[in-house]
C-alpha cells in the first residue's frame, strides 16, 4: 500500500530533488508558502518550501524499489531508520493540501484568524494602548499594521502575540 514518507533534501535543493523524483516516477508533494522578501527596498512575496529542505514522497516500500530515492540528485536521506523509512501518519498530507489554493500555494492563517482591514489593539511593546489597522503576517510570527502616530498612517511591524482583535 501507498504511503507518504519524508525525503531530507540537500540544503536549497527541494526543486531539484522533486524534479528527479518525479523524473524517476514517484509522486512527490512539495508544500509551498508566500514568503515575505525585502530587496532593494521592495517587498515582494515569492513562493517558498513550507517546510525547508523537506518533502514528501508517495511510494509502496513493500513492493516498489525505494532505496533508489536515497542516491537521487539533492535529496540527503529518508526519515527512518536504517532499514526501512518511517511513514507519516495518515492524514497530515491530506490536511496540508487542504489549506492550498487554487495555485497550489498553502494559505497560513494567523493564530488570532486576522484579516486585512481589521482594528486591532496593541497590547504591550513601545505601541502599547494604540489602535491600528491590520495589513498582514509574516513567517516569522510578526505581523504588520498601520497606526495613526504624528497624523500620519505609519506601518509597524510588531510581534503576533503582542495585538489582540478589536477595538
Amino acid at each position: 500500500m501507498k504511503r507518504w514518507y519524508v525525503v531530507s533534501t540537500q540544503t536549497r535543493s527541494e526543486e531539484k530533488a522533486a524534479f528527479h523524483l518525479r523524473r524517476q516516477g514517484y509522486e512527490v508533494y512539495l508544500p509551498k508558502y508566500l514568503k515575505r522578501r525585502n530587496h532593494a527596498r521592495r517587498i515582494d512575496w515569492h513562493p517558498a518550501p513550507l517546510f525547508p529542505r523537506y518533502l514528501f514522497v508517495s511510494v509502496d516500500v513493500e513492493h516498489e524499489p525505494w532505496r533508489s530515492i536515497r542516491s537521487t540528485l539533492g535529496v540527503s536521506h529518508l526519515i527512518g531508520n536504517a532499514e526501512c523509512p518511517v511513514p507519516v501518519p495518515e492524514g497530515i498530507v491530506e490536511k496540508v493540501r487542504a489549506q492550498e489554493d487554487d495555485e497550489g500555494i498553502v494559505k497560513l492563517t494567523t493564530q488570532s484568524g486576522l484579516k486585512a482591514g481589521d482594528k486591532v489593539q496593541v497590547i504591550y511593546g513601545a505601541f502599547a494602548d494604540h489602535i491600528g489597522i491590520f495589513e498582514c503576517a509574516d513567517d516569522k510570527q510578526r505581523v504588520f499594521i498601520l497606526l495613526d502616530l504624528l497624523g500620519r498612517a505609519v506601518k509597524v511591524s510588531v510581534p503576533l502575540e503582542s495585538v489582540a482583535a478589536g477595538a
